[in-house]
């Protein structure tokens, strides 16, 4: 049983951070709103192209550092000095390797060699990342500080958009607020980093630390997130370079109307993750039982029906006429709601149960599942292919979990538990 303290302790924790992070994506839907309704689907497109490209220097520049480094500082709180050092290091060399890749990526999309340009200085702007000591913050567990700080990057590209609204050059407004935005994140967490150092440290488990932050130790929790950051995402990446920034454009919107459901139910998970990592053998066949996933699939099935039926209505409100070409979209996309419900419910459940490395094989087959698809269907039909590959997918992924835990060593005595799941 969870103490009243320990649960205390954790509901404040999670109002620390999803005060800070409501907020945050506030500032990022209001900056996407601005650019819907004053300068259409083709700005929104390339924006939210961008930000994809954001989304995938986070993982490439921590390769697994974040966690790693997170349980070290909590560990060994008197090495915090030389963990912070090792770490940074390569976080910075991590976020110069990334540079070409942006650039690479940028001169392939489908856009205008000014587009281009936007989409490698806005992303460039965001290796400032690699400076953040977000990670030292969490392993000392000071979530007030980490959702204080969450929305000053998208708080601070919402300021420079709305100065710049009379501009001709309005998206390069949006990489100087995406560059102060990091740089103001980075200079309060290095602020608060001398503030809380300790002070003549001595230097010891320095083989524990080292082998810790070796590859082959980091590589696997990277290689997790590259995974399901590309099952999540890949579908915007590659309609930028296999079709062009209207149907990106339309793509988003739909995907982001989607996503805003999703987000209450990932709070969710995040407060069952520690009961599940507690739980026993008769706790882990509870929690596998049949009607839990009949109750989610109909819960999530009764939010699609109702985000379906009014997604005219949705679209035209929120983002304005023109982007009711994306009705089809959210119409599909929409369906992914119960099968997310049951994939992030498994999956929450299977890394609170030490079944990483199946996650990860699970992620990649629906990631690679997803790729194919888009490869073959998504020139012909653009963002109408990658919404109906994702609803593939995630059947692919679903499958993969249930085969997963079906035959797991760790679920042995829960296995007659799952017998309607891997069928």
């Amino acid at each position: 049983m969870v103490s009243r303290g320990s649960f205390r302790q954790m509901t404040r924790s999670l109002f620390d951070l999803a005060s800070g992070d409501i907020p945050a994506r506030l500032c990022g839907i209001a900056s996407l709103l601005i650019l819907a309704r004053k300068w259409g689907v083709l700005f929104v497109g390339v924006y939210a192209l961008a930000q994809s490209m954001v989304q995938y220097t986070y993982p490439f520049i921590d390769f697994g550092l974040r966690h790693v480094g997170a349980r070290l500082i909590a560990k060994y709180p008197q090495a915090g000095g030389q963990i912070v050092e090792r770490v940074q290091r390569r976080r910075m060399l991590m976020a110069v390797a990334i540079l070409p890749l942006l650039l690479g990526y940028a001169l392939l999309s489908n856009t205008p060699f000014q587009l281009k340009m936007f989409l490698f200085f806005f992303s460039a702007m965001s290796c400032l990342y690699a400076v953040s000591l977000e990670w030292a913050a969490w392993g000392k567990e000071n979530m007030r500080l980490i959702g204080a700080t969450k929305m000053m990057i998208p708080g601070s590209v919402l300021l420079f958009l709305l100065l710049g609204l009379r501009s001709q050059h309005v998206l390069w407004w949006l990489v100087a607020g995406n560059a102060v935005g990091y740089i103001a994140q980075g200079i309060v967490f290095y602020r608060w980093w001398r503030k809380w150092r300790p002070a003549g440290e001595p230097r010891i488990n320095l083989a524990a630390i080292r082998e810790s932050l070796a590859w082959s130790r980091t590589s696997i929790m990277g290689l997790a997130w590259f995974c399901n950051l590309a099952f999540n995402t890949i579908d915007m990446l590659m309609l930028g370079v296999m079709s062009n920034p209207h149907q990106v454009g339309l793509y988003s919107a739909a995907y982001r109307t989607m996503n805003q459901v999703l987000f209450t139910y990932y709070l969710l998970m995040q407060i069952l993750y520690p009961r599940h990592a507690k739980q026993d053998a008769a706790g882990r066949a509870r929690a596998l039982r049949p009607r839990i996933f009949v109750t989610l699939f109909a819960v999530g099935s009764a939010i699609a029906l109702l985000l379906s039926v009014s997604r005219k209505l949705v679209l035209d409100i929120v983002f304005g006429h023109q982007f009711l070409g994306a009705t089809l979209l959210l119409a599909l996309l929409a369906w992914a709601i119960p099968l997310d419900f049951l994939t992030s419910y498994l999956s929450n459940a299977y890394i609170a149960w030490s079944m990483e490395k199946k996650v990860l094989i699970c992620t990649a087959v629906g990631a690679g599942s997803n790729v194919i698809l888009n490869l073959i269907w998504i020139p012909a039909y653009g963002a109408t292919a990658a919404a109906v590959n994702t609803l593939f997918s995630y059947l692919i992924f679903l499958i993969s979990l249930a085969l997963a835990g079906r035959f797991a060593k760790e679920l042995a005595p829960e296995r007659r538990a799952m017998p309607e799941l891997a069928g």
